[in-house]
């Protein structure tokens, strides 16, 4: 079964006005004046999509929410449904960030639940997972990603189209990064992984490698066996740092 177009995501964070819809332009410009090996996408705060969504309509850059609810309306004050995030123009959403489930105690349960939500509003989720440096430490990486993979991924994404990113904590933000072994060790568990949960469905969704993607390491890292693209944080928000990732695929 052939493998997915590789992806290769910026993940804005909580960064970005209506001033940094300029470099969100300048990137569409460049890959159309020199078209991308791989599919790109922005995932911008949930105030800029509909915005983005406008200023690159007919585009080739992709847009993104950062998350959705489970649930499809209600009493959830200040919280974005998957339909919103869809209404607003994107069309993928980045699910179970480790940033989400540290910070707001997502279980994997909860981020199956989003999914769920993501597929029934024609999103195409990125589902994340990880290990911390502890579960690093202790020789439990492949352990813990196989099993958020088993937890995060409902049986309904079999034959849908979605991402699955493998972000080792420890090198978010950090400057750090796994050898390019470590990195081929956990993608093929989650490969492994996601075989079991999902049979041959499993095989084609991409593996993005996330976690202190630069221009300068990116070639290398997007040539490991089974890494399926990239989710890149700080160096999405410059057009220039961005496309020099992209150009790396």
């Amino acid at each position: 079964m052939k493998q997915s177009v590789k992806l290769v995501a910026g993940n804005w964070k909580m960064n970005g006005l209506g001033a940094s819809l300029a470099e969100a332009e300048t990137l569409e410009k460049a890959l159309k004046e020199q078209a991308a090996a791989c599919r790109v996408a922005l995932c911008p705060p949930a105030t800029l999509i509909d915005r983005m969504a406008q200023a690159l309509k007919g585009g080739v850059v992709e847009i993104g929410g950062q998350d959705c609810h489970a649930e499809t309306s209600g009493a959830y004050t200040g919280s974005v449904s998957a339909e919103m995030v869809r209404d607003a123009g994107a069309g993928l959403v980045i699910l179970g960030h480790s940033e989400r489930r540290a910070g707001f105690g997502e279980t994997d349960a909860d981020v199956a639940a989003k999914v769920e939500a993501a597929l029934a509003a024609g999103l195409e989720p990125i589902i994340c997972i990880g290990e911390t440096l502890q579960q690093r430490e202790a020789g439990q990486a492949v352990e813990v990603v196989s099993r958020q993979v088993a937890g995060s991924l409902p049986a309904s994404l079999a034959g849908k189209a979605f991402a699955v990113a493998y972000e080792p904590v420890w090198a978010i933000g950090t400057g750090l990064t796994p050898t390019l072994e470590q990195i081929e060790e956990v993608h093929a568990a989650v490969r492994a992984a996601m075989v079991a949960k999902l049979g041959e469905g499993g095989r084609v969704a991409p593996i993005l490698y996330g976690g202190s993607v630069k221009p300068s390491n990116a070639k290398e890292i997007l040539a490991v066996a089974e890494v399926g693209g990239a989710l890149v944080g700080g160096a999405s928000l410059k057009a220039e740092d961005f496309l020099g990732i992209i150009r790396a695929v």
